[in-house]
């Protein structure tokens, strides 16, 4: 493969109970190049998205991003090598701070998430790796700004440079 190729996948299938959402799909896409995918509503778009960043593993084919398969990675694994998904639309809570949504993120990850009812201080101890990683995104600035009051671009800022938390 041409180290000016970035993604390839050759074969990509997807298959959910025996129906074929995705089937055959061969992409080279350039370093540095745009490009979109356009197709019918139901035409099997989010289907290679998912694919693509391993939110779904192919039935069949192959992923390579960089010259490295990928097509049995996890999504961590991917994210990691630099490719992330980005969605259309930011979902953070409003009405907490920068710094309280990421913690909300980190406590996600601990066996106590669904515990609603943590005490400020215990919910505190995630208050360093929050603003370590909002640091990382070049976002420190912003950690007691209520997210209602980000402007649009610095609150997907965290889409564009950091992945896997």
């Amino acid at each position: 493969m041409s180290s000016d190729i970035i993604l390839q996948t050759q074969g990509l299938c997807k298959e959910f109970l025996g129906f074929a959402a995705v089937s055959g799909v061969d992409l080279k896409v350039k370093r540095g190049s745009i490009h979109a995918l356009i197709g019918p509503n139901g035409a099997g778009k989010t289907t290679v998205f998912n694919l693509l960043t391993k939110f779904h593993q192919p039935t069949s084919g192959t992923i390579r991003f960089n010259g490295i398969d990928i097509t049995r990675d996890s999504q961590v694994q991917v994210a990691r090598r630099g490719m992330i998904r980005s969605f259309q639309i930011s979902a953070t809570f409003a009405h907490l701070t920068a710094l309280e949504n990421v913690r909300v993120a980190l406590q996600r990850k601990r066996s106590d998430s669904f515990n609603f009812w943590s005490s400020e201080r215990r919910l505190d101890s995630l208050n360093d790796r929050a603003m370590a990683l909002l640091e990382a995104v070049d976002l420190g600035t912003f950690a007691d700004t209520l997210t209602v009051e980000m402007p649009y671009g610095r609150k997907r800022a965290g889409d564009r440079h950091h992945a896997g938390a």
